[in-house]
């Protein structure tokens, strides 16, 4: 393409990204003027600030009784003709407010079925911004909102599925210390996180301002979902009263999802809501759905009932407001509310090197042996060459291996017989391989160094076009 084309080509891309802002803007302006027309509770008409009078179709009761204009009954009509479900569902709907925390694989789908279904007031918890690496799940952002807050796309996307509701955004971290003020502005709650301090913060606070909970959760092939504190049922909690290991508490980021899975469970999670708020139906309290994808098998279970001893929702439990505003959830669940990946600090700085210091010593023609201590199938995605594969979990029973790859790198290179070759140990992100060369010290290894960040280190430091993943 000549200049002239590629200045074309940037002067579109410009003007398409502000108007896109532009859009959002309004949008957002809409539905803030339309959810205040509602508040005001408008009749067939009102006057405005200049004296002339104006009809809402779309926001005002036309008087069938039932409190649900023209343009609603039109909206929800294939809502409206099921017999168990009716106005009088549709209506509650309408008086709702809902909260769903996360706007990830869960609350994706989430909120774009109760954005659509009519709900009175959606709120949007989430910090984070949209990524390439979330597209395959996170079905409510497009490629447009990269680098954009996930509650701003997120609320773009329901505006334009549904103008006529309020779409509330916090732009936020939901910790302790907002927790509060946040949930009590809502009817229920919607759980749409993947970290268990998320999970003990959200149902602890459900209990202390009496919120049920639809909770669910995502990762590989495989789904949960039920709903927590509601008409006597179970919390958290009383479920898991002592939180998991750290090493059992997974999350998409590490061990990977299937991008429907998530939005199975978030559909859902938006059903099961939808029934709490419109008073219909028989909502998973006491119970829990468990998914297999790949089997394509859905069991519901009977889980344990409220138990009577729960620190939080206990017949004798003394959980205030105040003792939850104060309570460390990252301590009690030895696991960060953060959604970086762990950074791991195990090794003296003399048994570690950055990836630039190892690059100039390949091209140096350093001597050396390079184990990936990943995963076989992360190996697959991709690897540095000349690198030998052995996953941490097998790494003691294979150290005869990494003992003849040195000696055959001493011979290769001609080293004299007093030199030993480098011994360099990678993983994905640098926390595998610091537990690699502890191991690897303790059987004897110790000229083994760890390469600090792994491959997401080499792939900014070095190589900007090795892929990450």
């Amino acid at each position: 393409m000549d200049s002239n084309g590629g200045g074309e080509v940037c002067r579109i891309l410009r003007e398409l990204k502000t108007l896109k802002a532009s859009k959002s803007d309004i949008e957002r302006r809409i539905s803030d003027l339309e959810a205040q027309l509602r508040e005001l509770n408008l009749n067939n008409g009102t006057v405005v600030p200049n004296g002339s009078s104006c009809t809402l179709m779309s926001t005002v009761d036309s008087g069938f009784g039932h409190g649900l204009s023209a343009d609603m009954i039109y909206r929800y009509s294939r809502q409206l003709l099921i017999p168990s479900f009716g106005v009088q569902a549709q209506s509650n709907l309408l008086k709702s407010s809902i909260l769903v925390v996360g706007a990830g694989g869960l609350g994706s789908p989430a909120l774009l079925y109760l954005a659509a279904c009519g709900v009175g007031r959606l709120g949007i918890v989430d910090h984070d911004v949209v990524e390439l690496n979330n597209m395959h799940r996170q079905i409510i952002h497009t490629e447009a909102y990269i680098g954009q807050p996930k509650v701003k796309s997120a609320a773009a996307s329901c505006r334009s599925i549904n103008s006529t509701i309020q779409i509330v955004e916090h732009k936020e971290a939901l910790c302790a210390s907002n927790a509060l003020e946040i949930l009590s502005k809502y009817d229920i709650i919607v759980d749409a996180t993947d970290n268990a301090p998320s999970r003990y913060m959200i149902s602890d606070c459900c209990v202390v301002l009496g919120k049920p909970l639809v909770s669910g959760a995502a990762v590989g092939l495989e789904g949960q979902l039920t709903v927590y504190n509601y008409n006597g049922g179970p919390c958290y909690r009383c479920l898991f009263p002592t939180p998991p290991p750290t090493t059992a508490c997974q999350r998409c980021s590490d061990s990977g999802v299937l991008g429907v899975v998530p939005g199975v469970i978030g559909v859902l999670q938006a059903l099961e809501t939808i029934k709490i708020a419109a008073a219909v139906g028989e909502p998973l309290s006491g119970r829990m759905l468990l998914f297999d994808a790949l089997s394509a098998r859905i069991r519901i279970v009977k889980i344990r009932g409220r138990s009577l001893q729960c620190e939080v929702c206990g017949e004798n439990t003394a959980f205030t407001q105040k003792q939850f505003s104060e309570f460390d959830y990252e301590n009690f669940t030895q696991s960060p509310l953060s959604t970086s990946p762990l950074k791991l600090n195990l090794l003296p700085a003399d048994s570690r090197i950055s990836s630039k210091e190892f690059k100039e010593r390949i091209v140096n023609g350093e001597a050396n042996v390079l184990v990936d201590v990943r995963p076989p199938h992360h190996y697959k995605i991709v690897s540095l060459p000349g690198s030998v594969n052995i996953p941490l979990s097998r790494l003691e029973s294979r150290l005869p291996e990494i003992s003849s790859f040195l000696n055959e790198t001493k011979e290769r290179k001609a080293l004299n017989p007093d030199s030993v070759p480098s011994l360099y140990v990678i993983c994905r992100r640098g926390n595998d391989s610091q537990r690699a060369v502890q191991l690897l010290h303790k059987m004897g290894f110790t000229i083994a160094k760890d390469i600090i960040g792994g491959l997401e280190s080499w792939a900014q430091d070095v190589d900007q076009n090795f892929p990450t993943y």
